[in-house]
């Protein structure tokens, strides 16, 4: 039978999207693109604000718009924690996707609908492993689940439960899998991935420090961590082992005290600069970060002290969100919510600051020499990326996934050029 996927949101969901489709490639289900007609769609649901629903429910109406007569399967975060609201065949929340064939199979067969919704709270891990990826030159490996840190405009500790580990030599089998099969570049992964370990006994800069001694292994990246999370263990692991990739994405949110207290974040301003001088120890360091603005209440005041903070950090890159209300969160309910207009505004100016942040640290690369895996894009292009993450367009004819040495000519906007050097 052919089946369509759509997975949305983070990385987490991507990956157990890819687990999804090799265990349905193993059990005999042909892989077809979403738009394409098939026997069944499964989409892989995102819940981190409302907009996020309703991009849910809009891919929900597009497989069957597809396919009247299809079969729809709903799971991950939207389902989870609104699975009332959702018309489908299947419904599936963050628990059981790793048995996504048995339950494929059992509706094949009785074609009786179901509804699988679990308390969270207390659940093991639950593990999955990877050997390759259909759409990705990385190989991304989830070593952790949940969050325990309830900050107040985010939905995440009630749509994927508390904080669990993957065990600590599992991940380095997955690993080690990877690396044997090809894999250059392993991106590690979680929901709250600084907290790995700290229900099993261990802890992130552990696992670190055991991975980088793995035979083969080129480059481990971290897809994002909390800045109050960086051990001194950690930092000198980056800074000194090439191995670890020289970027970190951590998140900020505000540069203001007063609103950091109202998000319930764990740092305050000071703290979060404090910690920034650390890294910046680090030759080339790339940083980029995440922001909220609009977060309710915030004055115009307390967005120039976030803009303020930004340009003292310097981050490369800064992924800006107006605050969006989310149904069941502390934040939904605060008093003094930002119009609309004045939230786009502030994200127009957050822009123009990344942009021209990006483009000056794009700029002092000019003429230096980094390596990186090369990875051929639909459209043709042959990009390689840094160990600070800086996107280098090549021209030179080489493989997929191959390691190579590129010195960068020149940068245009956003965009980054340059040439292979032996």
């Amino acid at each position: 039978m052919r089946v369509g996927i759509c997975s949305l949101g983070c990385k987490v969901n991507i990956y157990e999207s890819e687990y999804v489709i090799s265990k349905l490639k193993d059990a005999g289900y042909v892989i077809v693109g979403f738009e394409d007609k098939a026997d069944i769609y499964i989409i892989n649901t995102c819940s981190v604000t409302n907009e996020s629903d309703k991009k849910s429910r809009k891919m929900i109406n597009r497989a069957r718009k597809n396919n009247p007569m299809g079969v729809i399967v709903v799971m991950g975060c939207y389902s989870q924690v609104s699975s009332d609201e959702i018309d489908a065949d299947i419904i599936l929340g963050n628990k059981d996707k790793s048995k996504i064939v048995d339950i494929l199979d059992d509706y094949l067969e009785n074609r009786e609908k179901k509804k699988l919704i679990y308390d969270l709270t207390n659940i093991p891990f639950e593990n999955m492993e990877i050997n390759s990826f259909d759409s990705h030159t990385r190989g991304f490996v989830k070593i952790q689940d949940g969050c325990n840190a309830f900050c107040t405009y985010c939905i995440i500790p009630y749509t994927r439960g508390r904080i669990r580990s993957k065990s600590f030599n599992l991940v380095i089998d997955e690993v080690t899998n990877l690396v044997n099969n090809g894999y250059k570049e392993i991106v590690l992964t979680g929901i709250h991935t600084g907290k790995y370990g700290i229900d099993i006994g261990s802890s992130l800069e552990e696992l670190l420090y055991a991975l980088v001694e793995i035979p083969g292994i080129y480059r481990i990246r971290l897809s994002s961590i909390e800045i109050n999370e960086l051990t001194s263990g950690i930092i000198n692991l980056i800074k000194e082992n090439d191995i670890m990739a020289k970027h970190l994405h951590v998140p900020l949110q505000s540069g203001s005290d007063r609103i950091l207290k109202l998000m319930n974040r764990r740092y305050n301003k000071k703290e979060f600069l404090d910690m920034i001088s650390n890294l910046k120890h680090i030759p080339e360091i790339s940083l980029t970060t995440d922001l909220i603005v609009g977060f309710p209440s915030e004055s115009e005041q307390e967005f120039e002290e976030t803009m303020d903070t930004l340009i003292q950090i310097g981050f490369t890159k800064i992924h800006t969100f107006p605050y969006s209300r989310r149904k069941g969160t502390p934040a939904d309910k605060m008093v003094e919510q930002v119009r609309p207009e004045v939230k786009k505004e502030r994200v127009h100016k957050i822009l123009e600051l990344s942009n021209d942040s990006e483009n000056k640290y794009y700029e002092s690369m000019v003429g230096k020499i980094f390596n990186g895996v090369a990875e051929h894009h639909n459209n043709g292009l042959i990009v390689v990326h840094t160990s600070n993450f800086i996107p280098v367009i090549i021209e030179d004819k080489v493989d997929n996934n191959e390691v190579v040495d590129v010195q960068i000519e020149k940068v245009d906007g956003l965009n980054v050029y340059g040439k292979i050097v032996k």
